[in-house]
């Protein structure tokens, strides 16, 4: 499964940012909570709490919707999605669709649309032709929890998975990593 480096991921943030704040916090929570492309354009205003700092997201294909935690991020301001959504929210123009991420003649955005948001900044962060749809996003976030050692539950659980089965697929694990898993295991089992 093809997906981004976190390097690549940080430079299309990055491209975004310099641009546009919608495009950086669309891009941004469409990353940090797997959304697909459907996920994100239907995202409402109402789905963000800023107060309890957590995100409503309505699922699509079968997936489990659910709250979600919106998250700081000391040290690397371009993943901070507090400081993304509440600098959004300070430029967004009201066009009564309540929608989060508005196209520019208001309410909610295509998917071509979308695409080409995406592309734009893919591309000007180098990233090649056939990894640059917003759907690389969603496998990304979800290769990077398996090889930081998350939990395939809680993979599952923020990519909205059904079945445990979809998630699977992300865990990419070599025989040394099994080995050393295993021994860290039984090390911590048996003091």
């Amino acid at each position: 499964m093809n997906t981004l480096s976190t390097e690549q991921v940080k430079a299309i943030l990055k491209e975004a940012r310099a641009s546009s704040t919608r495009d950086w916090c669309l891009l941004l929570l469409a990353f940090r909570h797997a959304l697909r492309r459907k996920e994100v354009r239907q995202l409402k205003l109402e789905d963000i709490d800023l107060q309890s700092l957590s995100i409503n997201i309505e699922r699509v294909k079968g997936s489990r919707s659910g709250i979600q935690t919106l998250d700081r991020h000391k040290g690397e301001p371009i993943l901070d999605e507090v400081l993304a959504l509440r600098s959004w929210l300070r430029q967004r123009v009201e066009d009564g669709s309540k929608i989060l991420f508005p196209s520019q003649k208001g309410g909610e955005m295509t998917r071509m649309q979308l695409l080409r948001i995406f592309r734009k900044y893919a591309l000007a962060a180098g990233v090649v032709p056939e990894l640059a749809h917003p759907h690389i996003l969603r496998h990304t976030l979800c290769s990077v929890m398996a090889q930081q050692h998350a939990d395939v539950y809680a993979i599952q659980r923020r990519a909205g998975h059904a079945n445990v089965a979809n998630t699977i697929i992300y865990t990419h694990i070599s025989d040394r990593q099994a080995n050393e898993s295993a021994q860290e295991a039984l090390m911590a089992a048996f003091v």
